[in-house]
């Protein structure tokens, strides 16, 4: 987590093997959401909200990491700071940290998505020593190799 004096605003989660971590939550995680909150049927889900839609599709249909991604990178992480802590160095810590404890784990790479708007935080990947693999996708997928 990423604190300063007004609190909480920012954080970093990892998992080590992405395939394993999507199993664990289509076996652990998604069932129980699902049962909790049903798949609108379509002429319902008009009157939701753009991020409630969002939100159910996605317990519903969830992405998975694709094996020829995974095979080179097959960790991953995801990364949020408010506005106030960005540009601050507390990324690139977070970052440092994170990438330290998945090379003592043994992953050879980490991989995360970014939506294709966001030109800040791709520069602030590259910045950190992310790249884009080739391909294309819904989101941006930065990626890099982590040596031993």
């Amino acid at each position: 987590m990423a604190e300063d004096s007004a609190g909480v605003g920012g954080y970093i989660v990892g998992a080590l093997d992405s395939q394993d971590f999507d199993r664990r939550l289509e076996r652990d995680w998604w069932p129980g959401l699902r049962a909790r909150y049903p798949e609108p049927p379509p002429e319902a889900a008009l009157g939701l909200s753009a991020q409630e839609r969002f939100a159910l599709d996605f317990i519903h249909h969830p992405w998975a990491t694709d094996p020829l991604l995974a095979r080179r990178y097959p960790s991953h992480l995801h990364i949020n700071l408010l506005p106030r802590l960005q540009g601050r160095g507390f990324g690139g810590q977070m970052i440092a940290a994170l990438i330290s404890g998945l090379r003592s784990q043994g992953s050879t790479g980490v991989h995360l998505h970014a939506g294709r708007a966001n030109q800040r935080a791709a520069g602030f990947y590259r910045h950190v020593g992310f790249a884009e693999p080739p391909g294309t996708t819904t989101t941006r997928i930065f990626a890099m190799t982590l040596q031993p």
